[in-house]
């Protein structure tokens, strides 16, 4: 429909695996499953349900009356109730025992949280694939220099290598995240409408061990070994803020990644992919932007701005609970997700695709290198005979006039030239270029890259190898 607003996230960017997992169908589903689990586990422990009951709302626990639930919300003004109605309409037996002692927050809460823990591996799979191209592509280029910056001014060598592999650790150090949040990652569970257990407690007579251990096995039965020691009326609302945490974690990351191969695309360095029919401007059509670094730029500030909701969510929940959680959670938490979910994909396709141009690299190199290569020309030169202090005012003098050539009349460095002509060094040009091999300069860089992808990436790779079967695709 063209005529009503539609989320692009949504209709452009997230996956259609993430956008099924924050669907109506999946979260009133997952809603049935717990009622049936909960009618389940109050049988085994000796309420009277029968059999028949469970397998009526079994029958009907995939085929969601979702009209019946509309009208009933309009008329009740709430959305469980609304539900519970529709779903004893279809399994009439199972009506009166649907929900039986139980609070909103047991269906909303623990499904919120079983969707958000299966969002969070469709994240992990993306992020140890992205990990993945990214870690190819480091020790491919781990020996090659490259000029570093720092305050993007010319600094020492790099290599093209040890910069993307300092993107991957970002990367490991969001997985490392990811992996102790869905580690604490617990149900609500069974626990009333404030956390006491009460409504359980008259259903089993004050019997605290049946109370209990309803807990446990409905946990069980939706795939979870435990829930929140306490909760009030709603699981504890800190636990938002750190999946969201985690995603705008991974969110920063891929910002410093893009965000740097947009620098080096402006400097012709490495460019991400370009399609050959891909318009980069419409004006301008010789133009090749980063345009997919930028919507990672983009999509990631909207995630790391989103981590305020959270925040600020947890903070206000008045005692037991207050509903104004309600409303900013069914946006700020999906749309997280959809956000990260897009970000990965667009990550994984420019890291797929990364080019890389030498030529411009090495003529970077030569035009800076020899300025930061005067100390050890220096050392060569006083090694042959030559007074340091002379020399090193010879070298001031020189930088200062080369400097002025590059900076004031566009020419090229002719530093190694002035100091070649010099006969105080004794060092001929060629000589002065052995000197000046870029390799010397990268110092450890190379060994860098190899030592942290066998002790960090390597691990990674072989723990996750069933799930490096993600291919990325970009709508747009």
């Amino acid at each position: 429909m063209n005529d009503i607003y539609e989320t692009p996230l949504n209709s452009r960017y997230a996956s259609d695996e993430m956008k099924r997992l924050f669907s109506n169908d999946t979260r009133f589903k997952l809603w049935r499953k717990l009622w049936i689990a909960l009618a389940e586990a109050q049988k085994e422990l000796g309420l009277d349900i029968t059999d028949e009951q469970i397998e009526e709302m079994k029958r009907y626990a995939e085929d969601i009356n979702y009209e019946v639930a509309r009208q009933k919300e309009k008329e009740l003004r709430h959305d469980v109730m609304a539900h519970i109605h529709a779903f004893g309409e279809q399994a009439k037996k199972a009506r009166p025992i649907i929900h039986l002692g139980a609070t909103s927050c047991f269906v909303t809460d623990n499904a919120d949280i079983i969707i958000m823990y299966e969002a969070l591996k469709l994240i992990r799979k993306k992020l140890v694939n992205c990990i993945k191209v990214l870690s190819d592509f480091a020790l491919k280029y781990k020996d090659m220099p490259t000029l570093g910056f720092t305050h993007f001014q010319p600094a020492q060598l790099t290599t093209v290598g040890k910069r993307a592999m300092l993107w991957v650790q970002d990367l490991v150090m969001d997985l490392e995240f990811l992996e102790y949040v869905m580690e604490h990652t617990y149900l609500r569970g069974v626990k009333g409408t404030t956390g006491t257990q009460a409504s359980f407690m008259a259903l089993f007579d004050g019997d605290e061990e049946k109370v209990k251990m309803l807990d446990k096995l409905v946990c069980k039965k939706m795939g979870f070994e435990k829930s929140f020691p306490l909760t009030s009326q709603t699981y504890p609302r800190k636990y938002d803020f750190q999946v969201l945490s985690v995603l705008a974690s991974i969110a920063q990351s891929s910002y410093k990644f893009a965000n740097d191969i947009r620098l080096l695309q402006h400097l012709k360095e490495v460019e991400e992919p370009f399609e050959k029919t891909q318009v980069g401007s419409s004006a301008m059509a010789y133009k090749r932007n980063p345009m997919r670094s930028e919507r990672i730029c983009a999509l990631a500030r909207y995630v790391m701005v989103n981590i305020q909701n959270p925040l600020f969510t947890a903070s206000v929940q008045w005692l037991e609970r207050t509903l104004d959680d309600s409303a900013n959670r069914r946006i700020s938490i999906p749309e997280a997700f959809l956000a990260v979910d897009s970000i990965l994909n667009l990550y994984h396709n420019v890291a797929s695709g990364l080019v890389v141009y030498e030529k411009m690299i090495e003529r970077h190199i030569q035009q800076e290198l020899p300025f930061m290569a005067t100390e050890n020309i220096l050392m060569e030169a006083v090694k042959r005979g030559g007074d340091r202090q002379d020399l090193h005012e010879r070298i001031r003098k020189y930088s200062m006039e080369a400097g002025r050539n590059v900076k004031e009349f566009g020419k090229e460095n002719n530093l190694i030239e002035l100091i070649s002509n010099d006969p105080s060094f004794k060092l001929s040009k060629e000589e002065i270029e052995v000197i000046l091999d870029p390799k010397k300069f990268v110092g450890r860089a190379p060994s860098q890259v190899q030592e942290y992808y066998d002790e960090y990436v390597k691990p990674i790779l072989e723990k996750y190898k069933n799930e490096l079967n993600f291919e990325s695709h970009v709508n747009i």
